[in-house]
């Protein structure tokens, strides 16, 4: 495995400003199965059913010679592996301009396979004349709280950068009481709110704790929910509409 060296990203609606009207936001941890024929027809369906404008991966997979298969969207990847075939990573995609993209590596490895983890910010204009900025997170994980904790507020300073709306979604990994408390205090520092999912059941768990969360400030939520995929991926997509 490499150290990434590219970044992809297909921009195509460079003029086009999110709706502050109604904003669909879709996040799922993939576990690296974007290519496969089987998710490609349930996130087909799942797109059908319920109207994504924003749509936030996890352990996406990407072929180092290909375009992604996202037709009509566009989208940007922060990889956190690269093999001589295929990329792993984050990737945020959207029907909607990307006015500034940046990528973010964890400064730590995890023990397990000694690999970064990822997070990509993408900055979006809304019809109102404002920015939303979009934080698309995979947390890092097996490695000490300590670190868990230093990697977050990195994220916190970068985030503070930016007055206005805000969504900072993904897998977080707090797993353990100590990351969920560091969560909790990184959402009221920035003021965040999560949104609560229907059929919440159908969020990943480990240790019987959520790993997956949409948090988002100065929009409306509309509603949420969790939705049962059982035969892709070992996480569920989970979806947000809002509204300023």
């Amino acid at each position: 495995m490499l150290r990434p060296r590219i970044t992809p990203h297909q921009l195509i609606h460079q003029h086009q400003p999110l709706d502050t009207n109604t904003l669909g936001v879709m996040c799922w941890n993939t576990q690296k199965l974007t290519m496969s024929p089987e998710f490609q027809q349930c996130l087909t369906d799942l797109l059908a059913r319920f109207p994504t404008h924003l749509l936030l991966l996890q352990e996406a997979k990407l072929a180092v010679s290909h375009k992604l298969q996202l037709g009509g969207w566009s989208y940007a990847v922060s990889p956190n592996i690269q093999t001589p075939s295929h990329l792993f990573g984050v990737l945020t995609a959207g029907q909607c301009a990307f006015n500034d993209i940046n990528t973010v590596l964890s400064q730590g490895r995890e023990l397990t396979f000694a690999t970064h983890k990822s997070q990509i910010m993408t900055h979006h204009p809304l019809s109102n004349g404002d920015t939303l900025l979009v934080a698309n997170i995979h947390a890092i994980n097996f490695v000490r709280h300590g670190q868990f904790h230093q990697e977050i507020a990195v994220l916190r300073q970068i985030l503070l950068q930016h007055e206005g709306p805000l969504i900072v979604a993904g897998d977080f990994n707090v797993w353990s009481r100590s990351r969920r408390l560091y969560l909790a205090q990184f959402c009221r520092a920035m003021g965040l709110r999560k949104a609560v999912m229907e059929d919440a059941q159908y969020i990943k768990t480990y240790r019987r704790q959520p790993l997956d969360f949409i948090l988002y400030r100065d929009l409306k939520l509309r509603s949420a929910i969790a939705i049962n995929t059982p035969t892709v991926s070992d996480h569920n997509p989970i979806y947000a509409q809002f509204a300023l």
